[in-house]
């Protein structure tokens, strides 16, 4: 399978605002989420020379972030994360597309600290202005970059060695694979071997 190919899954979505809000030396970037996009982005930020942490809901993926480059990791599954963590963050990439609160996130970012959304929940997610005003924080959303910024990132990617964790799937397990991502059973992302549209084997 081509290299660059894999990369362009999720390499993109994350380098664009970590190369956008600066992220590098000194600055404290929390990803949230290690998943398809969060585990990029945490090679990316630490290639980059920034501080990396994973806030994910439990700490089974924390010996694969700390591999990947994670500098800490917290379980947001406790409570006492929020309250250790808060005003600590100068950037934060969100990768969650699920519904919870954006609150206790915003109020991790220190003074002029960014959370930016790259993740897209079904529904939509309250947010109260005074985690927003408090410290002049401030939220953005960021999806893809252009062609001119995909080609730096293959060039940065290749240069740090860098690629996304995939497993490779035949398209005859298709409906298998979404049923794993469902239960965030997979490491990192699936990809399909379009050489089995071909052949029809199991």
């Amino acid at each position: 399978m081509n290299r660059a190919a894999s990369l362009l899954c999720a390499g993109i979505t994350m380098y664009s605002p970590l190369i956008h809000w600066k992220a590098g030396p000194g600055q404290k970037v929390g990803i949230i989420g290690l998943g398809g996009l969060g585990h990029m982005g945490v090679k990316i930020a630490y290639a980059l020379g920034a501080e990396v942490t994973v806030l994910s809901h439990s700490l089974r993926k924390q010996e694969d972030a700390k591999k990947m480059g994670a500098d800490k990791f917290h379980s947001t599954s406790d409570p006492a994360t929020f309250d250790k963590l808060k005003g600590y963050f100068d950037l934060l990439i969100n990768t969650l597309a699920v519904e919870r609160g954006w609150d206790e996130y915003l109020n991790l970012l220190a003074l002029d600290g960014t959370m930016v959304v790259v993740g897209i929940p079904e529904k939509e997610t309250p947010i109260g202005p005074s985690s927003l005003i408090n410290a002049r924080r401030s939220l953005a959303g960021s999806v893809i970059g252009g062609i001119r910024e995909t080609q730096e990132m293959l060039d940065f990617c290749s240069r740090y060695n860098i690629a996304c964790d995939i497993e490779l799937i035949q398209i005859q397990k298709v409906n298998e694979a979404f049923e794993r991502v469902v239960n965030s059973d997979v490491r990192y992302r699936f990809v399909i071997d379009m050489k089995s549209l071909d052949t029809g084997t199991d």
